[in-house]
């Protein structure tokens, strides 16, 4: 009954096993045996050498890279509803000393080349602007939303022919693999993606997340940021045990392709309510006031997204046994 958000979710059983198997003596911070591991687990999944980064929010990876990447007097380009913008709480320019966001248009919360021409054309080349140093998309995007191989590496070529980096925030990146059915490589380090924050809490783990750089030079100074932050915990390997758990088998994608699947039987029963396609695991939907109290008075749980409208987020729990009563109510409306 819950559809609030898959941060609520219930962590995998196999993620929970994981952190119970790392439950004995080891090295501290990173230099657990688990985490050890991960560079090369992460490298054979995108097919190229990486170098990865546990840190346990989304909050962190994204700024962690993000200050990596941009000096405290540039910019970052994003679009005005991307999650560093609207949900972070000025972390970004907390973590970079200061760097600017510039905020891209367009639907669905994606942006595109065109439109980061659009801000470019009118930065003066002088001190007194800020000046563009990355790019930041997400993927799946705020409105559930995601990106093509394409469309990534149309952006990767604007980045290399102005200079710029290109980071990805993947909180659902898995939602967005599977919705896509391409491979993690295709989607970022192939499209010239230079770093990625890969989602595990929203996909059935706990506490961890992985920063992932596909140029391995990042990774030092970054380090450092971690350390200064207050995210280097002491026992990571609970951390690098759960990223572990999320590969071994696909896990990460079997649970990815559930809530992908859970969302898709809602938005069929949504119909013309749908305010964009479903293309992961979030449905955007108009719902009056009336509506939403009455699906609140059988006991679903949503979220208000402005005046007549409502977001409603599936998980990697949820079977189609427990999303059609949800689909039924919205029917009846």
């Amino acid at each position: 009954m819950l559809f609030f958000s898959d941060n609520a979710a219930p962590v995998h059983p196999k993620v929970m096993e994981a952190i119970a198997n790392a439950n004995s003596a080891d090295q501290a911070y990173d230099g657990d045996r688990w985490s050890n591991q991960l560079d090369d687990r992460f490298s054979q999944l995108f097919e190229q050498p990486v170098s990865v980064m546990w840190v346990p929010s989304g909050t962190a990876a994204n700024c962690i890279a993000l200050s990596e990447l941009c000096l405290p007097h540039q910019a970052i380009i994003c679009h005005k509803e991307s999650h560093i913008e609207t949900d972070e709480c000025g972390a970004p320019g907390f973590y970079t000393a200061g760097a600017k966001l510039l905020h891209a248009d367009g639907k669905g919360a994606k942006i595109t080349p065109d439109t980061v021409l659009d801000l470019l054309n009118i930065i003066r080349p002088d001190v007194h602007q800020a000046q563009a140093a990355i790019i930041s998309i997400t993927n799946a995007t705020e409105y559930g939303q995601t990106y093509a191989p394409q469309e990534v590496s149309a952006l990767g070529a604007l980045c290399r022919d102005k200079g710029l980096k290109l980071h990805m925030d993947g909180a659902r990146f898995a939602n967005a693999i599977v919705s896509r059915n391409c491979s993690p490589a295709d989607m970022t380090a192939k499209a010239g993606v230079d770093a990625l924050s890969f989602g595990c809490v929203k996909n059935g783990g706990m506490n961890a997340e992985a920063l992932i750089y596909f140029n391995p030079k990042y990774m030092h100074h970054s380090q450092y940021r971690r350390k200064r932050a207050g995210h280097l915990l002491s026992k990571g390997r609970f951390l690098a045990a759960q990223l572990l758990a999320m590969l071994e088998n696909d896990l990460w994608l079997e649970n990815a392709k559930a809530a992908n699947d859970a969302a898709s039987i809602i938005a069929d029963a949504c119909g013309n309510r749908l305010i964009f396609p479903t293309e992961a695991n979030e449905i955007f939907v108009r719902l009056s006031a009336q509506e939403a109290a009455t699906l609140r008075s059988k006991g679903f749980d949503f979220y208000d997204w402005g005046e007549g409208q409502a977001r409603l987020v599936t998980s990697w729990h949820h079977s189609k046994e427990d999303v059609m009563p949800l689909a039924d109510a919205i029917n009846a409306l």
